[in-house]
Order: structure tokens, then C-alpha cells, then sequence
């Protein structure tokens, strides 16, 4: 079996936590423990989210260079390196013998993307009005909310093709547990037969569901911090969808920034592949494969959307 599994943003730094080196690396000591459930099932990728990081590292950037912002692609490639490294070195020690390997992931994207025009993806940390006001202000950043406060928000394009897959490719036949796709993957476009970097962040679940597909992956996991995908999230009673259809789980309402690209994620690829999604939590990876654990997404056999009694 082939898997791709998405490691969520919150496996990296869980909210409210401050963004240290120290604190990234006992998280993703956590993390590499989980995957290591998955080393028996067949070969692994992992991909991971990087938006708290790239963001700190642009503030850090135009601080350092009076001002002069350094190019989101340039950042994006930093993020992917820092991250992968702790995270190769976290599943090196999980994982005594087996060989991982981290992959710098070009992806190509249209520079007639509309979301050029439409910043969404938040990156960065969240911040109290005035501050992030003050920080757009001297930045040209575009804010919006995010919880109680407000974040950074930058062009976020769709992703059309990974460049480096017979790179992957080739380290899965070696028998490595690839690491690549960070933070979306480094944005580029594609112009004359040559490439180059774009200002944006491309959002992780759907980079991972693209390389999922150009990877024939059989199984995409789509890793987070609760059960699955939950109705009445935040109420006083909410409900596991435990097996669910791309059609019955797009006529979900789910959060843009949470739940909602995860969901998208594992419906486009159900419908390109024929393959099995699974959104479920960091702790159940294991049983994400056996099907005991997490929001199941299959393309047929299921009339509507089925939830534990």
C-alpha cells in the first residue's frame, strides 16, 4: 500500500503555543511517534503545514532587511528545509534503520490564478488588532480575522503539478520514507519551458491530495487535531461522520480555514483516483488505515452520510 499522510499545522504548533525551536521539536517528536504506526503498512510520504512559521520567518525577514521583504517562494523553500529537518530527524529516531529522506517540492501554479487577486491563506501568528494593524500598515500586508484576532493573509493558488514526483518516486523504490510537499510545496509558474517562484502559500491539504494522485497513492490521510469530520463542531453535542461520499460531504457546511480544504482535500482525490481519504486525529493513525478511526471518504457504496449510533 501507498500513503500519502498530511500532517496538520497543529502537529507542528498547536495554537496559543509559543513558536520556538524547542517546542516545534517535542511536537514533532509526538508526531514522528504516531506515523511510526503507519511504517508496516507500505510506503509512506509525508507532507506537513508550515503557516505559523513562514509567517514569523517574512516578519523576521523584513525586520532584518529594513524593510525589504523577501520573496514568499524564497521563504516557503526555508520553512519546507527547517521543518523537514525536525521532522526527519523525529521519524529517524521513531524509526531505528528505516532511511527518510526530505525533498525541497516545486509546485506549479497559474500566475491567472484568481487568487492573486484574493488573499486568503493566513500565515504567521495571530494578533491583537492594533498590532496587526500596525504590522499591515508597515508592511502592505493584507489582514483578516482569525479566532479573536487577526492574521497575515497571502495569495493561496491552486496546485496544478508537482515537479520533483519521479524524485519521489525514485526515493519510495529505495525504500526511504519521503518527507517533501512542505507547507504546499515552493510556489512556481511556468512560463517559456522555465520556472520561477510566485508570491504565494499553497494550501497543504490540497498539495497533498495532487501528489496523492500523481503518486497513485492508495490512501490519503488527512491528519488533525480531532476525531474527524464532526456535525455541530463546537456545540454541546457534536457527531462523528464516520463513512461518507464526496457528494454527501460537500453539501457540508465546514470552516474555510479548519476542516473546510481538508474535506476538499479528500474529495478530489476520491473522485481523480478511486482511492480511499481519512480525516482523523494524530493518535489514531494506525487505525486510519484499518478504518476504526477517522471521517472515511469513498467515492461509492455509501448512500448517505453514516454516524456511531
Amino acid at each position: 500500500m501507498r500513503i500519502v499522510a498530511a500532517l496538520g499545522g497543529n502537529a507542528i504548533l498547536r495554537r496559543g503555543e509559543p513558536l520556538t525551536t524547542a517546542r516545534q521539536r517535542d511536537n514533532l517528536s509526538l508526531a514522528a511517534r504516531a506515523l511510526a504506526a503507519l511504517a508496516d503498512a507500505g510506503e509512506i510520504v509525508v507532507t506537513h503545514g508550515n503557516g505559523p512559521q513562514v509567517g514569523l520567518l517574512a516578519l523576521q525577514a523584513a525586520a532584518a532587511e529594513d524593510g525589504r521583504p523577501t520573496p514568499l517562494d524564497v521563504l516557503d523553500a526555508e520553512s519546507e528545509g527547517m521543518i523537514g529537518y525536525e521532522l526527519e530527524l523525529a521519524l529517524r529516531n521513531a524509526l531505528p534503520g528505516r532511511s527518510v529522506a526530505t525533498l525541497l517540492t516545486q509546485v506549479v501554479v497559474s500566475l491567472d490564478d484568481p487568487a492573486f487577486t484574493r488573499p486568503t491563506k493566513p500565515i504567521g501568528p495571530v494578533y491583537g488588532a492594533e498590532h496587526a494593524r500596525e504590522l499591515a500598515s508597515a508592511h502592505g500586508w493584507d489582514i483578516a480575522p482569525d479566532g479573536d484576532g487577526l492574521r497575515r493573509v497571502v495569495p493561496s493558488p491552486e496546485p496544478l503539478r508537482i515537479v520533483e514526483l519521479h524524485a519521489v518516486e525514485a526515493l519510495l523504490a529505495a525504500g526511504c520514507i519521503v518527507v517533501c510537499a512542505g507547507g504546499g510545496g515552493i510556489p512556481v509558474a511556468e512560463t517559456g519551458g522555465r520556472l520561477e517562484g510566485v508570491e504565494a502559500v499553497i494550501d497543504k491539504d490540497l498539495a497533498s491530495a495532487l501528489l496523492a494522485e500523481q503518486v497513485a497513492a492508495d490512501r490519503l490521510l488527512l491528519i488533525t487535531d480531532v476525531a474527524g469530520v464532526l456535525l455541530g463542531f463546537g456545540g454541546p453535542a457534536p457527531r462523528l461522520v464516520r463513512e461518507t461520499s464526496p457528494d454527501e460531504l460537500r453539501r457540508l457546511s465546514l470552516a474555510p480555514g479548519s476542516m473546510g480544504p481538508k474535506a476538499e482535500a479528500a474529495c478530489r482525490f476520491v473522485e481523480r483516483t478511486g482511492g480511499t481519504a481519512v480525516i482523523g486525529p494524530l493518535e489514531g493513525c494506525g487505525g486510519m488505515i484499518d478504518g476504526s478511526v477517522g471521517t472515511i471518504v469513498r467515492r461509492t457504496g455509501i448512500p448517505s452520510l453514516r454516524m456511531p449510533r
